[in-house]
């Protein structure tokens, strides 16, 4: 991923946080070649305002002064249809991170590069898969109709935990293993739920999100009040 520039969200989104990150965006568009949308990348752990911040977001660059084309797109909608996650779950029945949608591995990069490269090409009709998580008695699923949108865009926001993951090395998985995630179970007497075996499948199927990544510009990241206290 191309990254120009990092900003840091705390929780609280507030409206002077949402323009001021509106401004950001803004500040990198190219007057002058609007032959493909800034795409932007948005991250940040579960619950910790990424998709109301992406909603507002659009709220704010859409209208005046800016009237920008804003298409929101979750990493979340992108999860493999409730078949395709079943099948996976039965092809490595001992990987509990592949039991359900979530973790990197479950999600559709094929569909997700369509995408993507349509929004950049300006097609004229682009469609952005739904994802239903209350279907299936709440496995989820991908609903059949999509939301239809027709470039130009001038923006596009991607949001999700994982957005701008890349996979680690083999020696790196190894210390944490060994390392940080060994003493954080001790520290919360938790045993491992899976195998170093199940982390690296999940460690290898990043390789292909990097593919999404690679159409991004900006990262801006939602950071948690624990997580900044986290780092003092």
């Amino acid at each position: 991923m191309v990254v120009d520039e990092f900003v840091t969200c705390h929780m609280c989104v507030t409206m002077d946080l949402v323009q001021a990150v509106a401004a950001h965006i803004v500040s990198h568009l190219d007057p002058n070649r609007r032959s493909h949308p800034l795409f932007v990348a948005l991250q940040g752990p579960q619950g910790s305002g990424k998709s109301y911040l992406s909603a507002q977001l659009k709220k704010q660059l859409t209208e005046p002064p800016h009237s920008l084309n804003v298409a929101v797109l979750s990493i979340d909608d992108l999860y493999l249809r409730q078949q395709d996650l079943a099948a996976l779950a039965a092809e490595t029945p001992r990987n509990p991170l592949w039991a359900g949608r979530g973790q990197p591995g479950t999600h559709d990069i094929d569909l997700g590069t369509t995408i993507l490269r349509a929004l950049h090409r300006q097609e004229e009709r682009v469609e952005i898969p739904v994802f239903d998580k209350s279907l299936c008695d709440g496995r989820g699923d991908r609903l059949s109709n999509g939301l239809v949108i027709h470039p130009p865009i001038d923006v596009v926001i991607l949001e999700g935990w994982c957005v701008g993951f890349s996979p680690i090395s083999q020696g790196e998985l190894d210390e944490r293993w060994d390392g940080v995630w060994k003493e954080q179970c001790q520290s919360l007497s938790l045993p491992y739920f899976f195998q170093k075996s199940d982390l690296e499948r999940v460690n290898e199927a990043l390789k292909r999100y990097t593919e999404l990544w690679s159409y991004f510009d900006l990262l801006v990241q939602v950071w948690t009040i624990w997580q900044l206290r986290g780092s003092e």
